[in-house]
């Protein structure tokens, strides 16, 4: 691997765990209180768990899509936002951290190994450079929107 090469995968590592300009998704939620996970703000149509399980969703669609030529997407809007506005229980809770974590450093794995450059070939010119940025960009997005209700909520 190339010097250049080397520093964008780097950097691009650092910004899928959250670094740099803005905080991973466990620092922004360390401390939330368990009843605070399914609080709607006033005037905000999701809570907490909901961005929760739309991150997972979404970053295990953009993981499956990249290694897997026959994946098929969920559903646009529905299959990406789940309904409930709380967990089930804290397993339930566990669970979804649990997946965006491991779903997270299997698509870094991934990333580190293929031609970041290259078009997927079941694709319409995606590349692995442009799943992570949007991995990226999406979970950054909404990881605010959690800091944003935990504000709302005086937990922040």
């Amino acid at each position: 691997m190339d010097k250049e090469h080397k520093i964008i995968t780097d950097e691009i590592v650092k910004l899928l765990r959250g670094g740099s300009a803005h905080i991973g998704l466990k620092d922004a939620l360390d401390g939330l209180p368990a009843g605070a996970r399914g609080d709607k703000p006033a005037g905000l149509p999701y809570s907490i768990w909901q961005l929760v399980e739309h991150i997972r969703i979404a970053q295990w669609d953009m993981l499956q899509f990249s290694r897997d030529a026959d994946h098929k997407s969920p559903k646009w809007p529905d299959g990406y936002w789940v309904k409930e506005p709380a967990p089930a229980d804290d397993t339930a809770w566990e669970n979804s951290l649990s997946q965006i974590e491991n779903d997270l450093e299997e698509f870094i794995a991934l990333f580190k190994k293929e031609d970041i450059y290259k078009p997927l070939g079941h694709g319409s010119g995606q590349t692995i450079l442009r799943e992570a940025l949007q991995i990226a960009d999406h979970t950054a997005y909404h990881i605010s929107e959690i800091i944003v209700i935990r504000r709302l909520q005086g937990n922040y």
